[in-house]
């Protein structure tokens, strides 16, 4: 049942060598990979005016200014990425560049604060998707943590079908929002140029502000700068691009630049022109569809299609997450398991990790997941700030052929990055304190992962030849009764070695006396030692038992070996019928120094 489950969900298994029809296009990986980054321009232009709102209306001029600031840095940052995919095509984006640049901790943090991002990603954006589902349908409202579950599940699925197959669901969804804001942009300009809305909803450029600051205006940019999320997530995944993967992966980074770009400056715009102030019950994208078109059906296309795009921003953590993992993993600094390629050749461990762990923070937060938008967008502007000045020191050590202009590049990015991130603390620190705490622990725990494995390496490798040779085999057979079990188990052991003890545990002696006369009665050959437990344990003694025999085989150069006799019903739920204790003292014998846990099988037919 449950193979035939998973299949119908996530499809038949792939072969190895059909890797390479899992890559991706660049129309496709504009969908998957962009979502994150496209759907910020919802909520972008929105949250600079919540800043200058704090001043007055008047102050909404400043809204263009500070937008042609966020596509300056947005330039800088298309621009470098394009260099770090060309220079590190392998992937892993700000991790890869930061650890070879700037040292093993800023590349783990900046890895750490990418992988809890695609984590914040998740909650955020699905959390965004749903209320814009539950404000359409009222009567919802109340499940609102449900719905976003099951939205996380559904993309989960999606993803564990694989990156073709998912990519060519998701497309649809991300260029319909394209075309949709496009459409909306195009003919809320055709109305200003043709007169249709009046000059007076705004504030002319210039014009005096009283109780405007270089502060404030450096806050609304910093909220601003919301919209740039989602910059890196190409870097990170350029091997699941196509050949020539970097070159493909570089150019649909430079398609999302125009598109973000070009979709940020419409809305800016428009929303200057049509004088729009920041609502409680209203989006500034819904006010402009409205101004635009009307309360009519390419309003609700509009608003549809964005709700839609918060949902499948999600998406880019799916896409991305996974092979950031990936690059850790092989690196020793995460577990093995996120370097495996599951059924449809996706790293399937991450992509599950990623879904678990959005999952809790939607059902801890039950979906208002605001307070981690600051969070959020400080997750990302530290690696900005570190692949860029990564990128620097880069250039300066190498100096390859037009170097200077590479180097300008990165370090306006670099400095306007870390301007950001500075504002977001200064500005935020009530709601981003968090991040202080949990990034250390982060790289601390990536550490210690790296520290053992560093030490399961060191022991298993074989630097010198074994001190003695292994001279026999002492079985021990734990016995609780005279059965065709145990005897199977006693001539295997016997066809083994010549050493070989069978050890029942009694609870009472007239039960120590009966077993001690059937075993005789058995004339097996095989010697029976019986061990009395006051205490009903059998863990205890057995084990006491062993260190004896473990002692006397170490002088010898002999192995211990423990040999479990156990059924197996004909049915799984059979078990719950019969005594699981075998399955216990394995458990805890096989943390014992130098004792062979073994267990022979006898099945039922019946």
């Amino acid at each position: 049942m449950y193979s035939s489950i998973k299949r119908f969900l996530i499809g038949r298994p792939l072969k190895s060598h059909e890797l390479g029809e899992q890559k991706l296009t660049r129309l496709k990986a504009l969908a998957i990979l962009s979502s994150d980054a496209l759907s910020s321009v919802a909520y972008g232009t929105e949250q600079i005016l919540i800043v200058l709102a704090t001043v007055s209306t008047m102050a909404f001029w400043y809204n263009i200014p500070i937008a042609i600031g966020v596509l300056f840095l947005l330039t800088a940052l298309i621009l470098s990425y394009r260099q770090i995919i060309f220079s590190y095509p392998q992937g892993g984006g700000a991790y890869i560049v930061s650890k070879e640049n700037l040292g093993e901790n800023p590349g783990l943090i900046a890895g750490g604060s990418l992988l809890v991002d695609y984590i914040l990603t998740v909650a955020v954006s699905i959390s965004a998707g749903t209320d814009a589902i539950t404000s359409a349908f009222p009567i919802l409202h109340e499940h609102n943590v449900l719905i976003a579950i099951m939205l996380v599940i559904l993309i989960t699925i999606l993803n564990l079908r694989g990156l073709t197959e998912s990519a060519s669901v998701l497309a649809y969804p991300v260029y319909l929002f394209v075309f949709a804001l496009v459409m909306m942009i195009i003919v809320g300009m055709f109305k200003i140029a043709t007169g249709q809305v009046s000059p007076n909803l705004h504030t002319s450029l210039g014009t005096p502000v009283a109780g405007i600051s270089l502060f404030l205006l450096l806050r609304a940019f910093s909220s601003g700068c919301s919209a740039l999320t989602g910059v890196e997530a190409i870097s990170n995944a350029v091997p699941n691009f196509k050949k020539p993967a970097a070159k493909n992966a570089a150019a649909t980074l430079a398609l999302m630049g125009i598109l973000l770009a070009i979709l940020f400056t419409g809305i800016t715009f428009l929303a200057y022109w049509f004088g729009i102030a920041p609502k409680g019950n209203e989006t500034v994208v819904s006010q402009i569809a409205a101004q635009t078109f009307g309360r009519n059906f390419l309003y609700f296309f509009v608003q549809g299609t964005t709700a839609l795009i918060l949902v499948l921003a999600a998406n880019t953590g799916f896409s991305a997450f996974p092979m950031l993992a990936y690059s850790l993993a092989k690196d020793k600094y995460m577990p093995r398991m996120f370097s495996i390629r599951g059924d449809r050749l996706g790293y399937s461990n991450g992509i599950i990790f990623l879904s678990v762990a959005s999952i809790i923070l939607i059902i801890a937060f039950k979906g208002k997941t605001e307070h981690l938008i600051p969070l959020y967008a400080v997750g990302v502007f530290i690696p900005f700030t570190l692949s860029q000045t990564g990128m620097i020191l880069k250039w300066i050590r190498q100096k390859p052929e037009g170097w200077v202009i590479k180097l300008i590049t990165n370090l306006v990015g670099a400095l306007i990055s870390f301007l950001v991130l500075t504002i977001l603390f200064i500005t935020k620190f009530h709601h981003v304190w968090a991040v202080v705490i949990f990034l250390p622990i982060v790289v601390l725990i990536f550490h210690k992962i790296k520290r053992h494995y560093d030490a399961v390496g060191e022991q298993l490798r074989v630097s010198q030849p074994i001190a003695q040779d292994i001279q026999g085999n002492v079985f021990i057979v734990p016995v609780a009764g005279v059965t065709t079990v145990v005897e199977r188990s006693i001539n295997y052991a016997k066809s083994l070695t010549d050493q070989v003890i069978a050890v029942y545990i009694a609870f009472d002696k007239e039960d120590e006396k009966k077993m001690e006369k059937k075993w005789e009665e058995l004339n097996n050959g095989v010697r029976l030692v019986t061990l009395y437990s006051s205490y009903r344990s059998i863990i205890y003694p057995l084990s006491k038992f062993l260190e004896t025999i473990q002692a006397k085989a170490i002088e010898n150069h002999y192995m211990v070996t423990v040999l479990f006799p156990q059924f197996i019903p004909k049915k799984g739920w059979h078990n719950i019928l019969h005594n699981q204790s075998a399955l216990l003292i394995r458990a805890r014998l096989l943390w014992k120094k130098d004792i062979v846990v073994a267990t022979l099988p006898y099945k039922f037919k019946k």
